[in-house]
Parts: structure tokens; C-alpha cells; sequence
């Protein structure tokens, strides 16, 4: 066996294919046809696992190639260390046995790496059906509950236990083949010829992987095939090189003056009247015709909650039992829709109306403190405003956001360790949260005060663990369905505990969700993923209810909600209130990731994109075919002035609370 194995190395070693191993830079080469080999094998398990989604024709062919493209620029990128360690070993290094022992240690530590790297990228897109992203970076900054989280999702003794045997037997496979010897055998290069090979492998590195970018990839009709073209940790680091992108800088624009124009015109469509003489801003006073109510509100923001989920859009599987009941006693939007693909981003719609910004979330920006919002207004009512969260309000900024923005904060890190009867690595399980809730609302009814509160929950969220006993499926084994009808189950127990305070019939309670379970699709903007429910119930008659057939977008919750109150006030929102009889501006709704830009009208969806690229699509809530890329048309023109001006009004510090 010994002379079959030398005889194989030696033909290995005369063999054309190798030679390039027989210098000093050919261990990065080793390192680099690692490193592409399990990219491939990765995106080969992705495509097995999205085999109904993608298309299966020639861009899938087209999605490898540039496949090749990205893993060779990530694999640059990442042999960079490696050619400066190699740089700097002294000639003879590789001679000594203690040395290449090490080596053949490094190589099961890399393919360790690189397998852990396929398996969470696996793991995301199970979760969001998308290569590493914005969400991976944002993830990377909250080690704490992203960590417990996957220890509480996830069987992570068993899965580091199989990484590393497939570590030691890959790190086996490639000895058998006899590179690593070849490789070190030819190592002793002197200093000379090591610094002028590494010094050009660097040169190509580092400008190979800065030209590199997304907008290379070409427009795929099905995004699960433009998903697959990327390589895994190429996008994480773009993702967070992209982390905040200035409109004006990466999108298509128009003249300042037109874009307020065109903005201020659609506003003013619902009778309100422009305040001040400032062109750039959205000021204007908006009069109610009714007498004002002022009852409490609630509002119950829910984790993920899809309106799919709800047996009024679909479901079979009766995991929201209490809200169906709850729906024929409530105001109903049949076509509401949510911002984003993230909380952060329901949070910065339902509270500030304002279409999302390109990059991060205003709720994580800096310079986001004293803005406009639906806090704000109630403040200036005299309301007591809080937020409430069952984790952790430093996550995603929250708690600076909110408490920067005249809210109270009650939070998972305020409250008493006996009111924590469950938690998980997210939070608070959602009972406690609405114990705390009617705490909060009890204390304030007290003090002869309307109150205001932004209630999150995070039950329905991986891991998806909560109470046993409360609902008939089990904690985490039932996965999304349980989490799902565990809240449902908590919301109804809240308004029912609710019911027995004197101040319920004075309150509002709305019903609303962040974002969707799932934010992927086939195509650019999947309209249908961001279909959410709203349910605004008045157990005191205040608001009658009834259905709301026209399309409608976070954005629109704010106004909408104050027009039901009947309030006047003075306004910079940018939602419309779908209620008002005389309202002239067409329904629109507001769909978007962190750098594509939407505006969606029934029929056609606008997208805007990095860099300065526009596409008019031909769409229904669940397909899109591409119309034309360039156009001017008048909805790409709309959604251009929409989105450039609310970029501006946050860079130009003018999006501010209203003072006298």
C-alpha cells in the first residue's frame, strides 16, 4: 500500500494540473481550491433545497458562472492572511516536521471553517430564503440573543460534532491526494521570489475584490436564481459595506424642487393645508370635521405575524382561532401591508409614516432623536406614551430610538425577576409582556391620564419555545404554528384580563405585525410577503366595525389611526388617511429591502435599486413580469419623489416633532 501511495504521489508530482502547487504561493492556491470546492458543493445543497423555487433553465447555468466569479473574488479576499504568513516564513520552515504537522492542522481548522460557514448558510436560508445579508450583519452585532437563539433552535452539540468528523475526513481526502506534501516538498522559495508572487497575489486580491459587486449580476426573473449566483460571505461583508446608502448617491433622482413639489401635492389631496414657507418640507394642518375622541390605545405589534397565517386570508391550519373571532368585532384591513423584512422597519413605519430609507433602519441611524411621530402627536394630546418590549430594548437600537423619541421604556432588563415567568433568548414570553402592559395601563389610568402604547412581542419568533399547557401544540417542536397560535392564545388572554379593568371601555386595542415570517420569493419584491394583518378593535364603540378593502401600507397606520379619532394636528407624515371620504390620493403601498425601493399601486410595481437602476413591473400580489427598465414613467416618478424626499428630510435634520 505504501509503494501504490508513493507511486501516486510521484505521478501527482510530474502531473501538468500540479505544478502550480510547487512554489511557496501554492499553499494559498490549495487554500483557494478549498475554498471554491465547498462554495460550489454549498450552493449545489441550496439549489437541491429551493428545487421548486427555482427556475429551472439556462440563467441557472448563468447563476454557477457567476457563482465561480464571486467564490474566486471571496476566496481572494479571504487567502489574504494566508499569503502574509507565507510571505513571511523563513525558506527552510517547511522542513521540520513539527511545522508540517501544523499545516496539515491548519487544513482541518480551514475546512472546519468552511463547513460551519455552508451549514449557517443553510440555517439563513431556511430562514429567509436569501444568501448572507443585511439581516447576517445586523445578527453578527447582538451576539447575546443571536447566540442563545441558535442554541435554543438549533441541536448545536450534535451539528459541530458532524462539521468536524466531515472536517477530519475532507482534511483526510486531501492528504491522500498528496498536495499538501507536494506543496510543502517545493516550499523553501527564497525571500526574493516569496515577497515579488505574494506581493502580486496581493495586487490581485485586493483589486479583483473591490470592483467586485452586486450590481455585476445580471437581472434574473426568479430571485432565487440571482440569490444563488452570490457567494455566502462575499454578500455578508457587501451587506455591511452597504450598511447606509445615500439616496442621491445611489438611486436615481429628481431636481430637489420637482421631487417636494410632486411630494407636497399628493399630501395636500385629503384637504389638509400646508403650514410655513419652507418648499422642502411636509408640514401641513390637518382638520378633523367630527368632534376628537380621546380614548386610550393599545397597540399590540406582533413578531412576524403573516397574514397568511389567518384563516380570513387562507389558512387551514386554525392557528389564529382568537383573532379570527376577534375579527368580526373589529375594523378589518384586508390589504395592509408592511415596509420591510424586519421589525425595525415596522417599527420606523408604524411610528414615523415614512417611506424606508435605503441602508439601516432610521430606528438604528444616528441623529434619530425629537422626530416626527405618532408619539409625538399623542404627546401633544397630553397622552403618557410608553414602549414595551419582552426582550431586550438595546437590540436593534430600540430602546434609544423610542426613549429618544418621547416614549417611556419597559423593557425585558426593567422589569422584576418575578415577573419573568418564561423567557427564552428573545425575550419575555408574550403573557408576561401584556402582564406588564396592564400594569403599565393600570398606573396610568390612575393618574387620570390617556395613555399610548407601543406593545412588541417576541414569542413568535425562532426558537419558538413558550409555556407548556397553554395551547395544543407543543413548545418548539411545532415550530412557526406554535409560536403563532401561542400568541394568538396570549392576545386573547390580554384583552380578556383587559376586560376587567374599568379603563377597557376607553381604549382602543390595534392589532398589527411587524413584517412577515417570510420575506422571500421568486421575484424582485414579492408583494404578497409583505401582506399583514390589522385589526383595530374599540370594545367601547368608538370605532365601528367594518372592512377596509383598498390597498394600504404601514405607512398609512398613523394618520389613518388619528383620522378615526377625529384629531386635528399638525402633520409631516407622508401615510394617507384611508378613512377620509374626501381623500384624492390614489392607494399606494410601500414595499422594500435595504436597497430595493418600492411603490406598488394593484397593478404595477415601481422598483428603484443601486446604482440608479429603475424597473416598472406588471404585478398581482403573487407574480411580477418585467414591463421596462429606464422609463419615466409617472409611478417610478412618484416613488422617486416619495423616497428622495424622505431620504433628504432625515439628512437634512427637518423631519422633526412639531413644536409651537
Amino acid at each position: 500500500m505504501a509503494d501504490l501511495e508513493m507511486g501516486i504521489l510521484q505521478r501527482f508530482e510530474t502531473a501538468a494540473p500540479v505544478r502550480w502547487i510547487k512554489t511557496r504561493m501554492g499553499g494559498a492556491g490549495l487554500f483557494l481550491l478549498m475554498f471554491v470546492t465547498l462554495a460550489l458543493l454549498t450552493r449545489m445543497a441550496l439549489l437541491l433545497k429551493s428545487a421548486g423555487e427555482v427556475s429551472w433553465n439556462l440563467t441557472l447555468l448563468a447563476s454557477f458562472a457567476w457563482g465561480v466569479v464571486y467564490d474566486v473574488g471571496a476566496a481572494l479576499w479571504w487567502s489574504l492572511p494566508v499569503v502574509l504568513v507565507l510571505m513571511l516564513l523563513p525558506a527552510p520552515t517547511f522542513q521540520y516536521r513539527a511545522v508540517r504537522g501544523a499545516v496539515i492542522g491548519a487544513i482541518g481548522v480551514g475546512f472546519f471553517l468552511m463547513l460551519f460557514s455552508g451549514v449557517s448558510e443553510w440555517t439563513f436560508w431556511d430562514e429567509f430564503g436569501v444568501r448572507f445579508n443585511f439581516i447576517a450583519v445586523d445578527y453578527l452585532v447582538y451576539t447575546t440573543e443571536v447566540i442563545g437563539n441558535i442554541r435554543e433552535s438549533y441541536p448545536m452539540p450534535l451539528i459541530i460534532g458532524g462539521v468536524a468528523l466531515g472536517a477530519i475526513g475532507l482534511t483526510g481526502m486531501m492528504v491522500r491526494t498528496g498536495l499538501p506534501q507536494i506543496w510543502m516538498e517545493a516550499a523553501a522559495t527564497p525571500w526574493r521570489r516569496r515577497y515579488a508572487t505574494g506581493l502580486v497575489w496581493i495586487v490581485v486580491a485586493v483589486s479583483f475584490g473591490s470592483l467586485l459587486s452586486e450590481r455585476w449580476l445580471p437581472t434574473f426573473a426568479n430571485n432565487y436564481n440571482r440569490e444563488l449566483a452570490k457567494n455566502g460571505g462575499w454578500a455578508l461583508f457587501a451587506a455591511f459595506w452597504a450598511n447606509q446608502l445615500e439616496f442621491d448617491q445611489f438611486y436615481e433622482t429628481l431636481p430637489e424642487d420637482r421631487a417636494f413639489a410632486m411630494v407636497r401635492e399628493n399630501l395636500v389631496r385629503d384637504g389638509s393645508v400646508l403650514m410655513g414657507s419652507e418648499a422642502e418640507d411636509t408640514l401641513r394642518q390637518i382638520s378633523a370635521m367630527q368632534p376628537e375622541q380621546r380614548p386610550n390605545v393599545i397597540q399590540i405589534t406582533v413578531e412576524s405575524l403573516s397574514a397568511s397565517f389567518m384563516a380570513r386570508y387562507g389558512n387551514t391550519d386554525g392557528i389564529t382561532p382568537e383573532l379570527d373571532k376577534l375579527v368580526a368585532d373589529s375594523l378589518v384591513f384586508d390589504q395592509f401591508y408592511a415596509t420591510g423584512t424586519r421589525t425595525v422597519r415596522g417599527m420606523e413605519a408604524l411610528t414615523l409614516s415614512l417611506p424606508p430609507t435605503p441602508g439601516r433602519s432610521l430606528v438604528k441611524r444616528p441623529d434619530n432623536e425629537n422626530l416626527f411621530s405618532l408619539g409625538s402627536v399623542f404627546q401633544s394630546k397630553g397622552y403618557d406614551t410608553a414602549f414595551i418590549y419582552g426582550g431586550y430594548g438595546y437590540f436593534d437600537n430600540m430602546n434609544y430610538f423610542f426613549g429618544h423619541n418621547g416614549y417611556r421604556i419597559v423593557d425585558r432588563g426593567q422589569v422584576a425577576d418575578e415577573d419573568i415567568t418564561f423567557a427564552n433568548a428573545w425575550g419575555a414570553c408574550d403573557e408576561d409582556l401584556f402582564d406588564w402592559s396592564l400594569r403599565e395601563a393600570d398606573a396610568t389610568a390612575k393618574t387620570g391620564k390617556p395613555f399610548f402604547q407601543f406593545v412588541m412581542t417576541t414569542s413568535n419568533h425562532r426558537p419558538f419555545t413558550y409555556p407548556e399547557g397553554r395551547i395544543d401544540l407543543p413548545s418548539k417542536e411545532s415550530r412557526r404554528n406554535g409560536g403563532v397560535k401561542y400568541t394568538d392564545y396570549a392576545i386573547a388572554k390580554f384583552l380578556r384580563d383587559a376586560s376587567t379593568r374599568p379603563w377597557y371601555k376607553d381604549t382602543i386595542f390595534v392589532i398589527v405585525a411587524d413584517h412577515c415570517a417570510s420575506s422571500a420569493g421568486k421575484t424582485t419584491l414579492p408583494v404578497s410577503n409583505y401582506h399583514i394583518p390589522l385589526l383595530i378593535f374599540a370594545p367601547g364603540g368608538q370605532i365601528e366595525p367594518g372592512v377596509v378593502d383598498e390597498i394600504t401600507s404601514q405607512v398609512d397606520y398613523a394618520p389613518t389611526l388619528l383620522g378615526l379619532l377625529n384629531w386635528s394636528y399638525p402633520s409631516r407624515f407622508f401615510g394617507r388617511d384611508v378613512m377620509h371620504d374626501g381623500c384624492e390620493r390614489p392607494a399606494r403601498a410601500f414595499v422594500g429591502t435595504y436597497q430595493k425601493m418600492g411603490l406598488w399601486d394593484g397593478e404595477r410595481l415601481a422598483v428603484l435599486s443601486p446604482v440608479r437602476h429603475k424597473a416598472m413591473f406588471g404585478t398581482t400580489t403573487g407574480t411580477e413580469v418585467l414591463i421596462s427598465e429606464g422609463q419615466d414613467d409617472p409611478l417610478i416618478q412618484e416613488a422617486t419623489s416619495y423616497y428622495q424626499t424622505a431620504s433628504d428630510l432625515f439628512r437634512l435634520d427637518a423631519y422633526r416633532a412639531y413644536t409651537p
